[in-house]
């Protein structure tokens, strides 16, 4: 029997997740991570991010981890997990509120950045136009316990429901704000540290960084001091379905990378 990794073809993971336009989900899933003090102070305090010569790279492995974890073998997802874990449980960060030092993977840290990232990939796929029933999105919520699993938390202590997702989402709503230190995105990406070979990707930046930000909920957006009116949540799901249409002439081997090709072989047979 082949290997399917953690979802497998007939999950609603696979479905989405090959989706092009799901790359908006991951931009707004790091800023929904950037609301959390100890979340962002910990990728602050740790990470060459900031620096032209390492953004791409890291960009990169993240986007690799994002895919293996995906759609690769239960061998692949294991050692991609195994690397990340001990990253983590060998980096720490200083609180400057508390004047504590905490390690980056102390679980209720780890749990927003999932929380934010499902619902980052959620919330963007529903926008654009993606067809998902209710059951739909909360299998989507609950397959994602595996993915919690991968960077160390129990499965049981993430949300397994769209409900329990809001719910939880709500309740860290006192404990969330924008880190002073921290450059604004929406500022950074006009002037994105990338090398000179991707200048087309940068000219982009600006507007995928605005478009991922209108996705956000309005409370978010007021964290981040952007203003938060129905009128940006209009334009935020015209622009996702406008773009997912147009995404959708582009010829599939341009738009997934092999595996996903081969996923969506998997599905069809």
């Amino acid at each position: 029997m082949e290997d399917h990794g953690l979802f497998g073809p007939h999950s609603v993971t696979w479905r989405v997740m090959g989706e092009p336009i799901l790359l908006v989900g991951g931009f707004r899933a790091l800023l929904m991570q950037g609301l959390h003090p100890r979340a962002m102070r910990g990728v602050l305090q740790n990470s060459a991010l900031m620096d032209p010569a390492e953004a791409w790279s890291r960009f990169q492995r993240t986007t690799e981890f994002v895919r293996v974890r995906t759609y690769g073998s239960q061998a692949e997802v294991a050692r991609a997990g195994a690397r990340v874990r001990k990253i983590h449980a060998t980096l720490t960060a200083l609180d400057p509120d508390t004047g504590e030092r905490f390690r980056l993977d102390e679980p209720e840290a780890l749990r927003w950045v999932h929380v934010g990232e499902v619902d980052s990939y959620l919330s963007v796929a529903r926008r654009a136009g993606i067809g998902l029933s209710h059951a739909d999105a909360d299998r989507f919520v609950a397959e994602w316990r595996a993915a919690a699993e991968v960077v160390g938390l129990s499965p049981s202590e993430v949300p397994g429901s769209v409900a329990e997702m809001r719910d939880y989402i709500e309740s860290e709503r006192p404990g969330l704000r924008f880190v002073p230190e921290a450059a604004h995105p929406l500022r950074l990406s006009l002037n994105a540290p990338l090398p000179f070979y991707l200048a087309p990707v940068k000219a982009a930046l600006p507007a995928l960084t605005l478009l991922a930000f209108a996705t956000l909920p309005r409370w978010a957006r007021r964290l981040y001091g952007l203003p938060a009116t129905p009128v940006g949540d209009l334009w935020a799901t015209a622009s996702l379905r406008a773009l997912h249409a147009g995404l959708g002439f582009v010829p599939a081997q341009v738009r997934y990378a092999p595996d996903v090709r081969r996923a969506r072989r998997i599905m069809a047979a």
